[in-house]
């Protein structure tokens, strides 16, 4: 028998019992309004996910090995996070990313890479967790891995789950590449069918003495955003925003449906007709959704494929469509939430797998469709953390080579780039939700400088994101200065702290009106992070985005804390009304005494920070 076929989980498919799986010929028919768009709002969790974790911290073999990890140096991984000493700071996790497993299923089971891991995955977690570490493996949505093996657990997720319980997987990357209702990387591009609603012109409701026709443009409602009117007297780009790239804020309604109202003459069965043009392509898809009532009380009466037009602006009438009405006004939302709700059934039925094989599994699940489906608006109800970007660098490294990583780029793969994105992203995280992912951290990689690597740790400490160590560990020693870094208590103590609230940015010096929402992407700028602590102190971070210096004040007094974050502190009063504070700088270790109500830096150089633990004391009188 293969190492990694285990003869639970062949029993297991025997038994009449089995955890849901998704189709590959069609999206699943979803019925539960549980897992529709209206739900995400709700802040409940679906599968009793596990709440009140703190992120995530390990050690990925992505950015340092790509697909050319293997067993051997996954073991000295793990060695060295204990010799390091990184494992007692809290890098717990070690990953097997892409590139581990056999290129096909064997009996329709995953099986590890005989030539590099001829161990098994059974004995190589059984190693980790001989060492006081945890265990961490990787599948995809879809059909593929990213790397190109035909292993994706898109529907086998009874199986699959199944094994990794039986390997002793304690933490999961599930990717999104080769998703078949979607256009995932890799994916057909003709999947937008599946993503967006037809182009609209017109309706026409009939019933109990009603015959109206509605124009699309004159007569509908735009609701959300992103919807597109045509010259022709259409409406085009129903759907979700697609927010795998750079570009497109994360805060605010970020679909876009069409509503018409409808005053009917009385209470009863009625048939819609919608004049539409379908496509395969971004912004005209063949998928309609049709629902009466406020998205807080819709009746949904129509979920699926429209037939197919001769082409985008060829326009025909669909079948007539049942739906009831009440006497008098009526909205009806025509829409596409699908982008969503089908990732969100997909990770649910992989969380859903895991509990049938373990109810009491530990596994930690993270996300990762690069902030494709918005993933801030429904990832919390399955996972851990989820995934706002594409990932941080594409030049990852090899055994004798570290990879390249950069500090700014157009697109996704940058240091700054993911956080400009994460860091107004702080509502959307909480110890009753998860955590936003903006990647692996890429200290260690060529091109990234000591200064960028410090202000890499503060950005991602201050975020609460997952810490991830993405580089080949042998290549430090204790006490130098990718281990400094790396290993400060100080900033992982802010990550790690038990309020578990993402830090929010009260300061931009190129918006300092909404600080906290506006998505800059502009580095030349200046940013001030404030993150309250659970003994009632707060972090505070200056931030030099731009990769020169500035030698201008920067600064925030206790009132704009306060006005921020008050909320959300231990005790604001406390602070407030502190005769002084007792600062640290968790740099340099440095520790004065102020009584002035107003922290400032005069100067920063480019790429730097300065982050602070700031102590209120209120002196006996």
């Amino acid at each position: 028998m293969d190492k990694n076929v285990s003869k639970s989980t062949m029993d297991s498919s025997l038994t009449n019992t089995r955890a849901r799986t998704t189709s590959r010929t069609a999206p699943d028919e979803i019925k539960d309004p549980a897992y529709m768009h209206p739900a995400f709002s709700n802040g409940e969790v679906l599968l009793n996910k596990k709440q009140g974790r703190l992120p995530a911290m390990g050690w990925n073999s992505w950015n340092a090995f790509g697909s050319g990890n293997n067993e051997k140096l996954t073991k000295a991984m793990a060695d060295a996070l204990v010799d390091l000493g990184l494992a007692d700071l809290g890098y717990k996790y070690v990953v097997l990313d892409d590139g581990c497993y056999k290129s096909e299923r064997v009996d329709g089971l995953l099986s590890n890479e005989t030539t590099k891991f001829p161990s098994g995955f059974k004995s190589l977690s059984d190693y980790v967790h001989s060492k006081g570490l945890k265990f961490g493996m990787y599948n995809d949505i879809g059909t593929n891995l990213c790397a190109g093996s035909a292993v994706g657990t898109c529907g086998y997720e009874d199986v699959d789950t199944k094994s990794y319980i039986d390997w002793g997987v304690d933490f999961i990357k599930v990717d999104n590449c080769y998703y078949l209702w979607d256009n995932a990387t890799f994916s057909d591009g003709t999947n937008t069918k599946y993503s967006y609603a037809p182009n609209i012109r017109s309706i026409t409701v009939t019933g109990e003495g009603l015959n109206i026709t509605l124009n699309a443009v004159k007569d509908g409602i735009l609701l959300g955003q992103g919807a597109k009117i045509n010259d022709d007297n259409y409406v085009s780009n129903i759907g979700t925003f697609d927010g795998t790239n750079t570009g497109t804020t994360p805060v605010g309604d970020l679909w876009c449906e069409l509503g018409f109202n409808v005053d009917a003459p009385a209470t009863g069965e009625y048939t819609i007709t919608v004049n539409y043009a379908s496509g395969e392509e971004v912004g005209t898809g063949r998928w309609l959704q049709i629902a009466v009532g406020e998205a807080d009380n819709e009746t949904r009466y129509y979920d699926d494929l429209l037939p197919a037009t001769e082409s985008t602006s060829t326009f025909i009438d669909s079948k007539e469509i049942s739906i009831y009405l009440n006497k008098g006004e009526n909205l009806i939302r025509l829409m596409n939430h699908r982008r969503q709700e089908n990732t969100l059934n997909s990770y649910a039925a992989f969380l859903e797998g895991l509990n049938h094989a373990d109810p009491n599994h530990d596994v930690v699940l993270s996300i990762c469709e690069w902030g494709k489906t918005q993933p801030q608006n429904w990832g919390y109800k399955v996972g851990n953390s989820w995934r706002i970007l594409n990932d941080i660098t594409f030049h990852v490294g090899s055994e004798n080579n570290p990879g390249v990583a950069r500090w700014t780029e157009a697109g996704t793969a940058s240091i700054t780039s993911q956080y400009s994105k994460a860091v107004i992203m702080d509502e959307f995280a909480g110890l009753d939700k998860g955590w936003n992912d903006p990647d692996m951290l890429v200290i260690g990689m060529n091109n990234i400088t000591d200064i960028m690597n410090k202000t890499h740790m503060t950005m991602w400490c201050m975020m609460n994101s997952p810490l991830m160590l993405g580089l080949d560990l042998r290549r430090i020693k204790r006490g130098d200065t990718l281990w400094q870094i790396i290993s400060n208590k100080d900033l992982i103590a802010l990550n790690q702290d038990a309020l578990g609230i993402q830090a929010k940015r009260i300061y931009c010096s190129l918006d300092n009106t909404n600080p906290d929402t506006s998505y800059i992407t502009n580095i030349n700028r200046v940013d001030i992070l404030a993150k309250p602590l659970s003994n009632g102190d707060i972090a505070l971070s200056f931030i030099n985005l731009s990769e020169v210096e500035t030698t201008e004040e920067h600064s925030v007094d206790v009132s704009r804390i306060i006005s921020y974050i008050g909320h959300k502190m231990i005790d604001a009063d406390r602070f407030e009304k502190a005769t002084s504070y007792d600062i640290k700088d968790l740099w340099t270790g440095e520790v004065t005494r102020v009584t002035a109500k107003e922290f400032a830096v005069k100067s920063l150089d480019g790429c730097d920070n300065v982050t602070l633990r700031i102590t209120p004391v209120i002196d006996d009188m």
